[in-house]
């Protein structure tokens, strides 16, 4: 457990985005959204918060794009930078400091941390035997290699991760090893690498983990470390034979870079160096004081890297704190299928706008809802049209919407003072006073969907009220209970705008305007902060004037649901056809075999099913020599009535073979479309006559 009861700082770490390709719902949903939600939480109740993040733009998978796409490794990580940065600023991701490993802050830092190590003889130095492509004439790094995981047999495995089973590997360790570059077998070739030796600090991870954190860390995390150090921990290399990266800065290192894993974490502390240095701040707090929360934010594939790797790493540098809390995400999926990059089999956020403009929030609320925090979850279009329809737009929208409209309608958008107040009044408003704390509990457990969906008991309990008082009714009998009513209602949409800021930031920030909590200047109506909604009698106050309403969400219709659903089916037909292995060559043959055949074109004059024969149709075809019957495999694919008529390419001198006690003589020949549909040979060119030879 934490030893911190009141940090003085915190410093929250997002991984960081690779820049092969741009950010998808997965991103968010494991990353980047619950990370938000902590940040913005933590600086509505007055913290001092440093989030940071950064493109990572180094290693393997960016070398291998810039080769299949002819262009250097720098042209790709400039446009993913660009496209990722974008995509995080429009869904409101609030970092601090969003920098990039290509920065030369960056390399500084990196090198500086792996000199230090070095001088301290905290590495091993050793010559080992390494994957090599002899016909690309280069080391293979670990994303170059793909080979069975010796551990579940996944043979997809690569050679620095089994992503089946999420066990970490060495590329040697792989079984039928395959270069991705040129598909050969590789060889191995002796090399010179830095090795960090993992096993001088298992002593110090099972004391610092499996005894320190066995209760405040989440289970799925928890699990895969001990996994780890129960199995041995093993020296792991630093360095890599590469082109593209930090190079190794020692005598030695010429032609090998920092490997990746080793210089992508340390991006958090050059980006934090980057923010103190714009902000005139000093750095070494957020990292080096013993009274600063440190929290990484990362999807369940980067556990081994930040809990037993990077903490390692942090120790044998001596002066670096350690993580409070790594609350991992595992995977979402996308209409059950994984989420990949490579098959274009994702929600694209900047497209995703494009079709859903200005609704970041529902897609926002609907990560979080459903968000993977234990287990793999499943993201639907059906169930984010649901989240939109049902809640954001029926319980929270809705409740807002009431409120505003009466309060014009009746008072001219100024707060009406309250009356005496009744058991139900009294009781609502203390409720409403109990959400902050509700809610930062599941926060600060890092229980994000919990968090949301008390968020939305809120709006339930607004909704619940103004139902229950029907002040639309009692203002014909009761116009200074009205007032009461109203006022109360108010108060718990003021609540609603100050606590939905972490999870709807652009809802909030329009509910804020409306209520006239801020203005489009600098300037406020009234202030509210978090906890004012638990400490303050009033949040809005007699004669406070609001707004006129807008509608906070609208509703998705069912044709826009069917167009994404139309997408993603395209896309899957895509990735079959591509898949899609082409029959091999069959054997040579000479011009004598082909002359034998004999092919006319021929038309379908009649064509009915066979009793009990699922696929087999009986035809009378027309050849041109004479009318023929010919028994065809085609039933499931056409109806008798659809090919009456249709020109067909025959084979008419194959020898007669009898099909379900029809004598069959001839084929008819066919092929499969893209899409794996038989389709015709046929001769469709006009003047084509029955009994014309194919030659």
């Amino acid at each position: 457990m934490s030893d911190i009861k009141s940090p003085s700082r915190y410093t929250i770490t997002a991984a960081l985005p690779y820049t092969n390709g741009p950010i998808h719902i997965g991103h968010l949903a494991g990353v980047y959204v619950p990370a938000d939600i902590y940040a913005r939480y933590l600086r509505s109740i007055g913290k001092d918060v440093a989030f940071v993040c950064g493109s990572d733009e180094h290693g393997v998978a960016i070398s291998m794009k810039a080769k299949k796409e002819g262009v250097t490794p720098k042209d790709i990580i400039d446009k993913y930078h660009a496209i990722i940065k974008q995509s995080f600023m429009d869904f409101g991701i609030t970092f601090d400091n969003y920098s990039r490993t290509s920065a030369p802050v960056h390399h500084k830092t990196a090198s500086d941390f792996f000199t230090t190590l070095y001088k301290k003889g905290d590495f091993i130095e050793e010559t080992t035997a390494q994957l090599y492509d002899e016909e690309a004439q280069q080391f293979l790094a670990d994303r170059f290699v793909i080979g069975t995981c010796p551990k579940c047999g996944n043979e997809e495995a690569y050679g620095d991760q089994c992503e089946n089973c999420g066990s970490s590997l060495n590329a040697t360790d792989l079984i039928n090893p395959k270069s991705t570059i040129t598909g050969t077998v590789p060889t191995t070739k002796e090399t010179k690498h830095w090795f960090l030796p993992l096993d001088r600090y298992e002593d110090f991870l099972k004391d610092w983990i499996l005894k320190g954190h066995k209760d405040d860390w989440k289970p799925n995390v928890y699990g895969q470390c001990k996994s780890w150090i129960d199995g041995g921990l093993e020296p792991r290399a630093v360095t890599r034979d590469l082109d593209w990266g930090i190079p190794v800065p020692v005598e030695g290192g010429e032609g090998k870079v920092l490997y990746v894993w080793f210089d992508a974490p340390i991006g958090y502390i050059s980006s934090t160096k980057e923010w103190a240095a714009r902000e005139g701040k000093d750095w070494e707090p957020y990292w080096k004081d013993k009274d600063t929360k440190l929290v990484h934010f990362i999807g369940k594939d980067n556990i081994v890297f930040h809990c037993i790797i990077f903490p390692s790493m942090l120790k044998a540098e001596g002066s670096y704190i350690l993580p409070e809390n790594v609350p991992a995400n595992e995977f979402l999926n996308l209409e059950g299928n994984k989420l990949s990059t490579s098959k274009n089999w994702a929600v694209w956020l900047h497209e995703y706008l494009v079709d859903f403009p200005e609704m970041q929030d529902s897609l926002r609320y609907t990560l979080t809802a459903n968000a993977p925090e234990t287990k793999d979850n499943d993201f639907t279009w059906k169930d984010f049209q649901a989240r939109n329809n049902n809640e954001l737009v029926a319980i929270l929208g809705n409740f807002i919407n009431r409120v505003v409209v009466l309060t014009n309608k009746y008072y001219d958008g100024k707060i009406p003072a309250t009356g005496s107040l009744t058991n139900v009044d009294a009781e609502t408003l203390e409720q409403l006073s109990k959400y902050p704390e509700i809610v930062s509990t599941s926060i600060e457990r890092y229980r994000f969907r919990e968090a949301g969906q008390e968020l939305m008991n809120l709006a339930r309990l607004g909704n619940k009220y103004l139902a229950d008082e029907e002040p639309w009714k009692v203002i014909k009998v009761d116009e200074e209970r009205v007032k009461t009513i109203m006022n109360v209602a108010l108060q718990i949409a003021a609540g609603l705008a100050v606590l939905s800021e972490p999870f709807l930031p652009f809802t909030s920030n329009k509910l804020k305007n409306i209520l006239n909590l801020s203005s489009s200047g600098t300037e406020r109506s009234q202030s509210l902060n978090w906890n004012d909604v638990s400490n303050k009698k009033a949040l809005l106050k007699p004669e406070h004037q609001i707004n006129k309403g807008e509608l906070l969400f609208r509703k998705i219709e069912d044709a826009e649901i069917q167009t994404q659903l139309d997408k993603l089916e395209a896309t899957k037909k895509a990735n079959e056809n591509e898949n899609k292995q082409v029959m091999p060559q069959k054997d040579t043959i000479t011009f004598d075999d082909f002359s034998k055949l004999d092919m006319r074109v021929g038309t379908i004059i009649e064509a009915e099913k066979i009793a009990k024969a699922k696929k087999l149709l009986v035809l009378k075809v027309d050849t041109g020599l004479d009318v023929r019957t010919i028994v065809s495999g085609i039933a499931e694919s056409f109806k008798p009535e659809e090919i009456v008529g249709k020109k067909v390419t025959v084979l008419v001198n194959l020898a007669p073979r009898a099909l379900r006690g029809v004598e069959s003589e001839g084929m008819i020949l066919m092929t499969e479309n893209a899409d794996g549909k038989l389709v015709f040979v046929n001769p469709d060119e006009d003047g084509v006559g029955n009994g014309l030879t194919i030659n």
